[in-house]
């Protein structure tokens, strides 16, 4: 196993480069997207339609399929640092919100209903200035 780490240093520094940068985004990102989230979305017990025009041009399709590129690179990084040195956890997380799928919206509301999840999120909202979320979708 030593052998192995000697001879691919440079594969564990890229690793661990990457798995610092991810790190690193989340701490800004995430608190970013949170904020930007109305207050009342999970209230909803359909998806909110987007204000944005709903036209499917080319820009829109490469947006979304970039999107959601990105979102499995995320949760494909975030399993490998499971393993690796990195916030796995926390990377998995952020590609689950950036990936489309069925069902996506009703995982959400049943996430952001937990009360371990709830609280931390509200509190950040606040600090930032911002109401809380509100959630009719049946509390812990």
């Amino acid at each position: 196993m030593l052998d192995w780490l000697g001879e691919h240093q440079a594969l564990i520094y890229a690793l661990s480069g990457g798995s610092l940068l991810v790190f690193i985004g989340t701490l800004i990102v995430v608190p970013a997207m949170i904020v930007r989230i109305p207050a009342n979305y999970f209230a909803h017990e359909h998806r909110p339609h987007e204000r944005r025009g709903r036209g499917l041009g080319w820009w829109r399709l490469a947006f979304l399929a970039g999107k959601n590129v990105l979102g499995y690179l995320f949760m494909l990084a975030g399993l490998a640092m499971l393993v690796l040195p990195g916030q796995g956890l926390l990377a998995i997380f952020v590609g689950f919100m950036l990936v489309d799928f069925p069902g996506k919206y009703r995982a959400e509301r049943w996430l952001i209903s937990r009360r371990w999840v709830r609280q931390p999120v509200n509190w950040l909202r606040r600090k930032r200035g911002h109401e809380p979320l509100t959630n009719d979708c049946g509390n812990e």
